[in-house]
């Protein structure tokens, strides 16, 4: 495409300056004639008569004037060298040639000025002297001068000569490029083709130099692309030819489709993104005007060839940020983070149509897997710009790929998207393997940047992103229980991850399945050991800018069951382990104090209760061992450990429970179905209670309390529809039992009452419901909650938690955490069995003690001890019957209502027996 060039010893070049050809360019500029009639025939006139003026006014100077005869000889010579026809009847061509005759000269002479540039040495004395400025330079004054030419060449060399649908017509531009179309004449000779060839070609010529082609393509790129693409890609006509019909060769249209790629690969690739989708244009509309039809819709070939442009732009290297770049600074955008940024960010369609062309492997890929290979590590990146308003908008682009990609592809997805993110927290899980290089304690694992880069990753792609995939819910299940350790370890100190973890952590609990929303709860907890969860090997530590990294541990000396002394690295070690689960569980209270609302957090509270339910209905006959003679040792330490982390198992539930009693409000319970599954699991907790024969006062309370939500929600509290009956029939054979064997005739009424109630679906209410339900409206709900607390930590102090504190405290060498329970506290059933006066003076001393502990629960248990010892008529008891009164009387001062209803038993007894 590009011209001869001239001899490098031209006398001619060697003489002539930038600012004559300057000079002359501005003469062919210089407007002439007048503008002012608004008659559009008046305008064309106007603008042939000042294109020939002009033209005429250069010859006079280059025959006239002496000082422009050098230029004349460069411009003479460069013509003669042309191989295209610079002269026509229509004046348009004549002027556009003459142009493109002085752009040659003007490159041509920057080329050899800089060829004979020879700059001094710089003077070591003064190296703050600014280097000798090259020869070629244009100033500012100059370089418009030159995009003044550079704008007529296109006006009139390229635009009037393109087909319909190719590139923007003129006259949808500028009034002046509507004047242009009408003046341009398309039957002269030379052809609108070889016009439209010699102008692409001129240019493509000019813009080697350097300078100068940034000056053509900057603001020219789009109208040259659209020529080139005509001339090397449009179909040819097939029936024969005119002889004076005049087409450009085969060669000359290979030359144009090379000189397409050169250029779509030498310029800003998101200015070659923008251009093509202009040229591509818009689908097709409904357009009533001809011309407006027109330009709306490219040919069928060119919207083909600029698909096939733009997804070789796409599989280049960076090809995702050119694209991406490409359509948001052409969209009102202006450069990436524009003052019209916050607006392009804000619109969703903008990034709905990326990530659609993102998506969409194109026909050049050789398979979906390996387009998918390519594109996704650069989809991730970004994800990871500095600039805030850049990355505003690249952000929320990658998140809406992410989204379609795992929608349409999600196998593909999972492999190249969502295993590359969360990599980071797969490589410390339990169930992943640790290479020996790496298991050297303090090894990095993970460093802060890729802990900070994952947490941000996924935070955008879920909670911004909030498209609840099931590909999206199964990846980030593995990694939940490492991510809540993670979160757990922020809350210790100030991080900037903390609320990015809180936020992933309560977004994919509320978008789950409430069961499996539940097993991963019981994961947190500590309650399911199969769960996936940090690796024993790794742990977190604090990094020196701030944020946090995951290391390999030391190894520690871990407690041998039994089998070894007592040392200090096992208390150590011990002392850690319940630390760090008391953290979790106060942590996990936490979290789930935002779930609330949805439910979550009450389901939760139920399994709790639960779980209570079942710890209260083992056997204690199962925990025991079988003697020594029918074991091997190692079968009994098998069934020691086991028997251990049983009731670790056990010793959770109810440190759990205390959490949630503590940290949940009395907006816990959203719906029915809740209430009716909190009052189904307090009375199948009552009723295995009294398989066990261990009721008791507060049990006869909880029971009270629970039968009253139920009596308050019949007394028309809440307006039940017969689904609402259909749960609350769940409770009929619960009721029923309850009836049957409690020994408490005014629960046993009630019960029945209630069973009534709910059958007629409320036709048919008795007056103790009626009281039941004002009971339980007047009482007050922080007191209504504590004393459900209590009785949690009461209920379920039978011999085997008595037992596990002491085994364990015998097998660690430490005291447990939490107060131990006396034996006459813990077994409140067996003390109602004992004869009188086989207590023992050490028994005494030991629940008189217990009556001023701090801990709620085990006074109040103390307290009902000594209640039942006097009503039993116990010796030792009677013996310090002013001690036990003096007891009771301060404890009726207490504030807390569980205290004090377990100390007004005492005097009652004494008053009755």
């Amino acid at each position: 495409m590009a011209d001869s060039r001239l001899a490098a010893g031209s006398g001619a070049l060697e003489t002539c300056g930038l600012e004559r050809i300057l000079e002359a360019l501005k003469l062919l500029l210089s407007p002439g004639g007048s503008g002012s009639s608004s008659l559009q025939i008046t305008k064309h006139e106007v603008l042939l008569a000042t294109l020939k003026s002009n033209l005429s006014a250069l010859e006079d100077k280059f025959l006239k004037d002496p000082h422009w005869k050098k230029l004349k000889l460069l411009r003479d010579e460069i013509a003669n060298k042309a191989e295209w026809p610079q002269n026509s009847v229509d004046v348009t061509w004549s002027f556009t040639s003459q142009n493109l005759l002085l752009l040659l000269c003007l490159k041509e002479t920057m080329i050899h000025l800089v060829a004979d540039f020879n700059p001094g040495k710089p003077n070591p004395r003064t190296p703050e002297a600014a280097p000798a400025l090259s020869p070629d330079t244009l100033s500012i004054l100059q370089q418009k001068t030159v995009q003044s030419v550079l704008q007529f060449v296109v006006t009139l060399g390229v635009c009037p000569y393109l087909m319909p649908g190719v590139g923007v017509p003129l006259r949808y531009r500028t009034e002046f490029g509507a004047v242009v179309q009408d003046v341009v004449c398309l039957d002269a000779i030379p052809s609108a083709t070889r016009r439209l060839y010699t102008s692409c070609r001129v240019l493509l010529n000019v813009a080697q130099h350097a300078s100068l082609g940034s000056l053509i393509f900057c603001r020219h790129f789009g109208d040259i692309a659209a020529g080139l693409c005509q001339m090397g890609f449009c179909p040819t006509k097939r029936k024969p030819l005119k002889p004076e019909e005049e087409v450009l060769t085969e060669e000359e249209r290979a030359l144009s489709r090379k000189a397409l790629r050169n250029i779509l690969d030498q310029v800003y690739q998101p200015l070659a993104v923008r251009e093509l989708l202009i040229l591509q244009g818009r689908p097709p509309q409904s357009c009533t005007d001809v011309k407006t039809q027109v330009r709306c819709r490219a040919p069928a070939w060119l919207r083909r060839l600029c698909g096939q442009l733009l997804s070789e732009r796409l599989l280049r290297p960076s090809g995702v940020q050119a694209v991406v770049r490409g359509i948001l600074e052409g969209a009102g955008a202006g450069a990436a983070g524009g003052s019209d940024a916050e607006a392009a960010a804000a619109d969703w369609k903008k990034c709905d149509l990326i990530a659609k062309i993102l998506a969409s492997c194109p026909q050049q890929s050789l398979s979906l897997e390996d387009y998918y290979k390519n594109i996704c590590p650069q989809i991730l990146d970004l994800f990871h710009f500095q600039d805030k308003l850049t990355a505003r908008q690249f952000q929320r682009v990658a998140t809406t790929t992410f989204i379609t990609m795992s929608r349409e592809r999600p196998q593909l997805a999972a492999e190249y998207l969502l295993q590359p993110v969360l990599a980071p927290l797969h490589r410390c899980l339990n169930t992943a393997e640790i290479p020996e290089n790496d298991m050297v304690p303090g090894t990095i694992l993970v460093t802060e940047e890729e802990v900070s880069r994952c947490i941000d990753d996924i935070y955008k792609v879920y909670v911004v992103g909030n498209e609840p995939l099931t590909v999206l819910m199964d990846s980030l299940l593995p990694v939940l229980g490492v991510l809540f350790s993670l979160y757990c370890f922020t809350n210790q100190s100030v991080s900037h991850i903390r609320s990015l973890c809180q936020e992933i952590l309560l977004w994919i609990l509320g978008k789950l399945e409430r069961k499996k929303a539940i097993a991963s709860l019981k994961g947190f907890a500590g309650l399911d050991r199969s769960a996936p969860s940090l690796h024993s090997l790794c742990q977190f530590r604090a990094a020196t800018q701030g944020g946090i990294m995951i290391t390999i541990k030391e190894a520690i000396c871990l407690p041998k069951r039994n089998l070894t002394p007592h040392c200090s690295d096992e208390d150590e070690a011990l002392y850690q382990k319940v630390s760090s689960e008391q953290c979790q569980i106060e942590h996990l209270g936490d979290l789930l104090s935002h779930c609330q609302e949805c439910g979550l957090a009450g389901d939760f509270f139920i399994f709790c209760m639960k779980e209570l339910t079942h710890v209260a209905m083992e056997n204690e006959a199962e925990l025991k061992t079988e003697p020594f003679s029918s074991k091997s040792l190692l079968e009994l330490e098998q069934h020691q450990t086991l028997l251990v982390e049983s009731q670790e198992q056990k010793l959770l539930v109810l440190q759990l429970m205390a959490v949630l009693c503590k940290r949940m409000s009395e907006q816990i319970f959203t719906n029915i179905t809740q209430m009716v599954d909190f009052v189904a699991a307090t009375l199948q907790r009552a009723c295995a209670n009294l398989a066990h024969q261990t009721e008791s006062t507060m049990e006869s309370q909880t029971l009270s309390m629970s039968m009253g939500l139920v009596a308050v929600m019949l007394g028309g509290a809440v307006q039940l529809k017969s689904s609402d009956f259909a749960v609350l029939k769940q409770l009929l054979p619960l009721l029923e039992k309850v009836s049957n064997t409690y020994p408490d005739p005014i629960i046993q009424e009630l019960a029945v009452d209630l069973h009534i109630t709910i059958s007629t679906h409320g036709a048919f209410s008795s007056e103790a419901v009626s009281m039941a339900a004002q009971s339980t409206l007047n009482k007050k709900d922080p007191e209504g909650k504590l004393e459900e607390q209590q009785q949690r930590y009461t209920d379920v102090s039978h011999s085997h938690l008595k037992q596990q504190n002491h085994e364990k405290s015998n097998q660690t060498g430490l005291k447990s955490s939490a107060p131990l329970i006396p034996q006459e506290v813990s077994e409140p059933s067996a003390t109602v069995n004992q004869k009188s006066g086989s207590i023992t003076t050490e028994k005494l001393q030991e629940v008189l003690l217990s009556a001023y502990d701090p801990q709620i629960p085990t006074r109040a248990a103390a307290l009902r001890t000594l209640s039942r010892w006097i009503e039993q008529r116990e010796a030792r008891a009677l013996e310090v019957q002013e001690k036990l009164l003096k007891i009771f009387l301060e404890n009726l001062e207490h504030d807390d209502t569980f205290v004090y209803l377990s100390a007004i038993q005492g005097p009652s007894n004494w008053i009755w027996h």
